[in-house]
């Protein structure tokens, strides 16, 4: 792919473009060649590029991505976060920010935080990984494990969720949560956030339970708190503690040295009670070369 066959593809995926975040151009999952290291996102009014590797055409590449922005005139910023640096800094190279941004999704909005956090707080291609729980999660009690800023809490309360109790050890990450609730208008009365060590506080969250729906979405990797090859594990062994009788898990990992067989040996090894159902499909917004390296949610249920 040439640079003008980059611009050409940024500009057709643009043409429907809505308030939506929509990812427009996904080099990530390998799809095309040469251009591992770069993303593309239009999020409502802004554009915002994402380098995750130095290239030696990155000057030209950002001169297109400026050009095609000025062109264009559907954001009010262009903002370019260097991931590959030190704390991944994000500049905003054309327009001005506006005061507040949010991410939109099936109607629902996300506080989002450009220039002052590696990541903005609101992960794109966990799209249909929220739809899942959005049909599933009325007047079910969910439990949402490393929930971040509480997006899938969101959905689920839309959704008419009977209550949620929301668990991550990043104060900062749940108070956002928060406001994502409030953002909303959404009753946090039903809302619980815990800011703990998941795998140091069993005790407090089997008291909100039993469970009807559970969501684990890890970080595959956060030093000294999680690795998902050796701690993963150690959550499923205890589904059977707080799961209800009749429980449906999506089961979350986005680990490319990992494939699906991982998750599903763990469950067959340590949750053997919960059957495996079906992989939710990726958004086709976010290509791969090989799937099995791409995001995975995995539905397993028992007693259903």
């Amino acid at each position: 792919m040439t640079l003008n066959d980059l611009q050409q593809f940024l500009t057709i995926n643009t043409q429907n473009k809505t308030e939506e975040y929509t990812r427009l151009f996904h080099g990530r999952g390998d799809a095309y060649e040469g251009y591992r290291f770069l993303t593309v996102d239009s999020v409502d009014k802004v554009l915002f590029i994402v380098l995750f590797d130095a290239d030696d055409d990155e000057e030209m590449i950002l001169a297109m991505l400026s050009d095609f922005y000025s062109r264009e005139q559907k954001w009010d910023a262009m903002i370019v976060q260097q991931r590959y640096l030190p704390q991944a800094p994000s500049t905003v190279i054309a327009g001005k920010l506006p005061k507040e941004t949010f991410s939109t999704e099936n109607g629902l909005k996300y506080h989002l935080n450009f220039l002052n956090a590696q990541n903005i707080g609101f992960f794109p291609d966990m799209k249909n990984g929220r739809s899942f729980v959005r049909d599933h999660a009325r007047n079910k009690n969910v439990l949402n494990l490393f929930s971040y800023t509480c997006s899938f809490s969101v959905t689920a309360i839309a959704a008419g969720a009977k209550a949620v109790v929301n668990v991550d050890m990043n104060k900062n990450v749940l108070s956002i949560g928060r406001e994502n609730h409030r953002l909303n208008g959404l009753d946090t009365k039903k809302v619980e956030f815990m800011p703990y060590n998941i795998l140091k506080s069993w005790s407090r969250i089997r008291k909100s339970g039993p469970y009807d729906l559970i969501i684990i979405d890890p970080p595959s990797f956060q030093k000294g708190s999680f690795a998902a090859t050796s701690d993963y594990e150690k959550i499923i062994r205890r589904l059977h503690e707080f799961a209800a009788a009749e429980c449906t898990i999506l089961s979350a990992l986005n680990a490319p040295e990992l494939d699906p067989e991982f998750i599903k040996t763990l469950f067959k090894e340590n949750a053997p009670e919960f059957r495996y159902i079906e992989r939710v499909e990726n958004l086709k917004s976010f290509p791969a070369s090989n799937e099995d390296r791409s995001l995975k949610n995995l539905i397993f249920k028992r007693g259903i």
